[in-house]
């Protein structure tokens, strides 16, 4: 399947990973949900993309996890709270698996949530930025900049925005500018 993924076979991957995902395969299971978010070899299906990386998710496949935390928080029907709750649990494992993606958006979503948690969405920012997430370091020249999570140190607010703008991000070269 990936042979022919990379030969811009999507169909015959498609099928592949299909064959595979429905002995239990949870790498193949992941790929078929990847082929049916983004239409690759099949239908776009974020329905169905949910159901893979469910399946592979319980088989504790980390970027699963992390793509079906997402799901759940973003097109999932069903109780917010019900949920939320699994979304959070699933990004949890997921970053502690050492997905940056995984990281970033629990430290965001740490920072912004309704009930902040400061110090512990700091923590995830940190992981993804050691991890060479550019946005991530450039959250935590805004943690240092406004205090948030740590005490306020401008020293150190620069120091991030500068390791994230040599990375190319955007928001920090403006920062630094400003």
């Amino acid at each position: 399947g990936i042979e022919s993924m990379r030969a811009g076979r999507c169909r015959v991957a498609f099928t592949c990973f299909k064959l595979a995902a429905d002995r239990g395969y949870s790498k193949a299971q992941f790929n078929v949900g990847l082929c049916y978010e983004h239409g690759r070899g099949t239908e776009k299906d974020l329905e169905k993309a949910g159901f893979y990386y469910c399946q592979a998710a319980s088989s504790h496949h980390p970027m699963a996890q992390y793509r079906y935390a997402r799901y759940l928080l973003q097109h999932s029907p069903g109780s917010l709270w019900d949920r939320h709750h699994k979304a959070v649990a699933l990004l949890e494992q997921a970053a502690r698996a050492g997905i940056t993606e995984a990281q970033a958006y629990l430290g965001v979503f740490y920072m912004r949530g309704l009930q902040p948690q400061e110090k512990r969405g700091l923590k995830y920012l940190l992981h993804a930025a050691n991890s060479g997430d550019a946005q991530s370091r450039y959250h935590v020249g805004l943690c240092y900049e406004q205090g948030l999570g740590v005490q306020k140190n401008l020293a150190e607010a620069l120091r991030h925005y500068r390791q994230s703008a040599a990375a190319g991000n955007r928001q920090a070269r403006e920062r630094l500018q400003a």
